[in-house]
């Protein structure tokens, strides 16, 4: 497996967010992990990168405990997280951004990537100089997963991504998501919009109240009459 969480717990404070779930990735998967807001799923994406604490459990990557290592570190071992909100830097332009996810490589072939995330983006390209805040949602939503490929990463952690955005703006971010995992690169994929997240991914998993309640194969989730009821908008039947 790629990414292994095991028995994981998050406090802040009191309050136990994550209690005690346990899930894994394995290499070309994409993933998706969906529940209703507050279920516990963006503090699980930040539990893995360092940036909520671990009360309990492991966090295992590419086969080493990570838990303790450096935030920063973790771009140049291939794993990266697109936040939810996406934290792009509003004052630089759309270039200064992309440059900026390359900060881990140090110059090789950075140009040639950037190339292929122009290819990959167009409307980027467009606003290749264009200050970052000053774009419309959808493309700030772009432009962090596209800074975040900079680093060329094996594994991305997406959080929320379909957030806030127009309906035919969402559906392009899928398209894009697609087309990231289609090119080998290891997706978990945090998303309340849990008819297109379990669309796309191979397998799923269900939180509520912090823990995993469901897991399977993505169509079999689809399926799920609990699942269609709670996500997906439908009633029971008679």
């Amino acid at each position: 497996m790629l990414l292994e969480l095991k028995d994981v717990e998050v406090r802040y404070g009191g309050i136990r967010a994550v209690k005690g779930i346990s899930l894994e990735v394995a290499p070309g998967e994409l993933v998706c992990l969906i529940g209703a807001n507050g279920a516990g799923k963006s503090s699980t994406l930040k539990a893995i990168c360092g940036l909520a604490p671990l009360h309990a459990g492991s966090v295992r990557y590419a086969g080493e405990e990570i838990s303790r290592t450096p935030v920063h570190e973790l771009p140049r071992r291939g794993l990266v997280m697109v936040p939810e909100g996406r934290g792009i830097f509003p004052q630089l332009t759309v270039e200064e951004n992309l440059a900026m996810g390359a900060y881990a490589r140090a110059g090789a072939r950075i140009g040639d990537t950037m190339a292929a995330q122009y290819e990959a983006f167009p409307r980027l390209r467009e606003r290749r100089d264009q200050v970052a805040g000053t774009l419309s949602g959808g493309e700030q939503q772009m432009l962090a997963m596209a800074r975040a490929l900079m680093s060329e990463p094996k594994m991305l952690l997406l959080d929320e991504p379909s957030m806030g955005l127009a309906p035919m703006m969402v559906q392009k971010i899928f398209e894009v998501v697609r087309d990231i995992a289609s090119r080998g690169v290891t997706i978990l994929l945090v998303e309340q919009n849990a008819l297109l997240a379990l669309e796309v991914a191979h397998r799923g998993y269900v939180m509520e109240s912090g823990s995993v309640v469901l897991q399977g194969d993505a169509k079999e989730l689809l399926r799920n009459p609990r699942v269609r009821e709670a996500y997906l908008g439908e009633a029971k039947s008679a």
